[in-house]
């Protein structure tokens, strides 16, 4: 790795990222070769990641996030270390095609299914049937599942129970995202008799994701009072979850021999890790460690992917304009979900224009160093879905690159 250097701070402690400039001279030349706009993960980057997510989970196996890679060859690459195992897929579709395509067998699908064909799919092949389990919160998904394919017409089909890990601290404050209508203890035990009762189906997970943990930064740059508000809410939020997760694993456990129970994400590796009631861990982002993760105080992963733009005109100094730029993530719509000038540093956004669809002026002292075909790297302020732009990442080893295809380049629309 690089030589380390302090760049900003966030939090109580300096933020740290890899030497930008030697980082710079290695994608240009390993992409020099390739026009742009052209996406890249850096392996050495990558591969530290991976290492210290495993770290992080204390012994407890962790499970890839593939929305958060959106590529075979890196889902691949993660599998095949220690301490990962399984893939948490976003749709039911992406998870019958990773099955398929030998990526792996074992597939928790993270959101309920409404896929009837997919469904069909399902329930015609055992081999399936047994390497993936299904979302469920409501008696309803059972009731859709069984007019698609009747129960004496399937093998059993395996399902996960999606626990509500929202914090409510009093009254109507409810301090979390809107996932599952499960919240209680006897909420995730009324739905786990409910499934037992019925045929063609075999309960064998819950999962609890506590967003408001793992993916809410506690230190974000600029923001002190906002970090430390959410600091104060996180540690009170977490012991109340552990305690509820506890009871609700209890209750299903009266009505099923659960093969396990999911939680956490990048965010949360550590603390979820230490819940006695979980028996694995998500994540997918670290990986990548996009920009959102600046913002968190007890572990940041190592920028490991970019993007980059070529500059097509100077139209003043300290302006230098790059075709296209506006690859915006999902979310809030807030600032936080542009994508971040990285190289060279000292660029950033015009207030009046941000990122644009056709081109993107960027300002600062770094510009009056740039010319027409010189590149720009930004990082994308969420993981995977810089995959949605691009149909190959290439994969930089050294100086050198090697092209692998992302969902989007091998056909694949799992968000339609």
């Amino acid at each position: 790795m690089n030589v380390f250097r302090v760049t900003h701070l966030t939090g109580y402690r300096a933020r740290v990222f890899p030497d930008r400039s030697s980082l710079r001279q290695r994608l240009d030349k390993a992409t020099d070769h390739l026009e742009t706009p052209v996406a890249v993960v850096d392996l050495a980057a990558f591969d530290d990641n991976t290492a210290r997510l495993t770290t992080r989970a204390g012994g407890k196996p962790l499970r890839v996030a593939s929305k958060s890679v959106r590529c075979r060859a890196l889902l691949e690459r993660v599998l095949s270390r220690p301490g990962w195992h399984g893939v948490m897929a976003y749709t039911l579709p992406e998870a019958i095609w990773l099955v398929r395509s030998g990526v792996t067998d074992d597939v928790l699908v993270a959101y309920p299914t409404v896929d009837r064909a997919a469904l069909t799919e399902l329930a015609a092949d055992e081999e399936l049937a047994a390497a993936i389990t299904l979302m469920v919160d409501d008696p309803s998904h059972l009731d859709l599942i069984d007019r698609v394919v009747p129960p004496a017409g399937r093998p059993a089909l395996r399902l996960c129970v999606d626990l509500d890990a929202a914090w409510r601290p009093a009254g109507a404050l409810y301090i979390g995202v809107r996932r599952s209508p499960i919240h209680s203890a006897a909420q995730a035990g009324e739905l786990a008799r409910a499934i037992a009762a019925r045929d063609g189906f075999r309960l064998t997970g819950v999962m609890c994701y506590e967003a408001h943990i793992a993916g809410v930064g506690d230190a974000p740059p600029g923001r002190p009072v906002w970090g430390r508000a959410v600091r104060l809410m996180q540690r009170r939020a977490m012991p109340e979850l552990m305690e509820r997760r506890a009871a609700a694993v209890r209750a299903v456990r009266e009505h099923a021999d659960l093969d396990f129970v999911n939680g956490g994400g990048t965010g949360s590796v550590a603390a979820t890790s230490a819940d006695p009631a979980v028996t694995e861990v998500t994540a997918g982002s670290g990986l990548y460690g996009p920009t959102l993760f600046d913002g968190y105080r007890d572990w940041r992963p190592t920028p490991a992917a970019f993007f980059a733009m070529s500059v097509v005109r100077r139209p003043a100094p300290r302006i230098a304009t790059v075709l296209g730029g506006g690859w915006v993530a999902s979310g809030t719509g807030e600032k936080s979900r542009l994508p971040t000038p990285w190289l060279p540093e000292g660029l950033s956004f015009k207030a009046d224009e941000g990122a644009g669809e056709v081109q993107t002026p960027l300002v600062g002292a770094a510009a009056d160093q740039l010319g027409p075909g010189d590149r720009v790297w930004f990082r994308h302020a969420k993981a995977g879905e810089l995959c949605e732009h691009v149909n190959e990442l290439q994969l930089v080893d050294g100086e050198s690159a090697a092209p692998a295809l992302t969902y989007r380049g091998e056909g694949r629309a799992f968000l339609g």
